[in-house]
């Protein structure tokens, strides 16, 4: 779907909704300002995160794409508006509801957030032993598995300090998935990698979609990440505060008249011209 149809579907620009026929919704904002007292960071922002989708948050520096996976995450309390999950009112929701909420995400951290302590093994096993009744063996089997489905089966006795970047990416991966969750949550996965790591990265977030099935959220500014991985996104922008596209992101490469849209697309941040394959 373009951009012009899909604001023709919504009415308002920031208003991403998926078209008739497509998967059910998974996630579901609507209204959202996101705020810091009398400082509004986005406003009215509207869309559907569609079950099974890689769906991507987008924009310039600092327009509040991690503000906005933290809202999804319920760490930070909207200024007005709601968040559902399966149709569930995530905002509204009591402490206990939001806690098993929350056990269905697994979710992976900018700098991996691995414990330098610990054993591949023992942190992705961490999750295990806090809300499992599992074993320590049974932990250590679960954890080994996960391990493998990234890639890294023989590292499970390995700490964060004896791999690479990259390996540590996908062992904080396999820790996410630790309890199997039916939505991923990623900020800036490809941050401090070298461009073969961050390929592979984005080649194993498309073989997890498609063996796991999970709904998968990411926060990039990653061009080339963006055009491999991404089914929808939106754009937010630091000039209106608020979301001024939203689809498919090679979709609106092809057709947004947006310029500043069409500048971050083709040119990112770095005022560098995207160069595909």
């Amino acid at each position: 779907m373009s951009l012009e149809s899909e604001l023709e579907t919504t009415g308002a620009a920031g208003s991403v909704l998926p078209a008739p026929g497509e998967r059910p919704p998974h996630i579901t904002v609507r209204d959202l300002t996101m705020a810091f007292g009398s400082f509004v960071v986005m406003r009215d922002l509207n869309f559907v995160v569609r079950r099974g989708d890689i769906f991507v948050i987008m924009g310039g520096s600092g327009c509040g794409k991690s503000t906005l996976l933290k809202h999804l995450l319920g760490l930070i309390e909207p200024a007005r508006g709601e968040i559902f999950y399966d149709g569930f009112n995530f905002t509204r929701a009591d402490a206990d509801e939001r806690e098993r909420m929350l056990r269905r995400f697994g979710v992976l951290y900018q700098r991996g957030a691995l414990w330098s302590s610990m054993t591949l093994a023992e942190n992705v096993g961490l999750p295990l032993g806090e809300f499992t009744d599992l074993t320590p063996a049974q932990i250590r089997e679960v954890a080994c598995l996960k391990l493998a489905l990234v890639g890294l089966k023989g590292f499970e006795d390995y700490y964060p300090s004896d791999i690479s970047g990259g390996m540590q990416k996908r062992a904080a991966l396999a820790r996410a998935m630790a309890l199997d969750p039916e939505i991923l949550f990623f900020d800036e996965p490809s941050a401090g990698l070298d461009p073969i790591s961050s390929r592979l990265l984005d080649e194993l977030i498309l073989e997890l979609r498609q063996s796991l099935g999970a709904t998968i959220v990411i926060v990039t500014h990653e061009l080339p990440s963006i055009f491999t991985v991404a089914d929808n996104s939106i754009f937010l922008d630091t000039e209106t505060r608020t979301a001024i596209a939203g689809g498919d992101p090679k979709e609106l490469l092809a057709h947004s008249t947006n310029p500043t849209v069409r500048k971050f697309l083709t040119r990112g941040e770095g005022g560098t011209t995207l160069q595909n394959g």
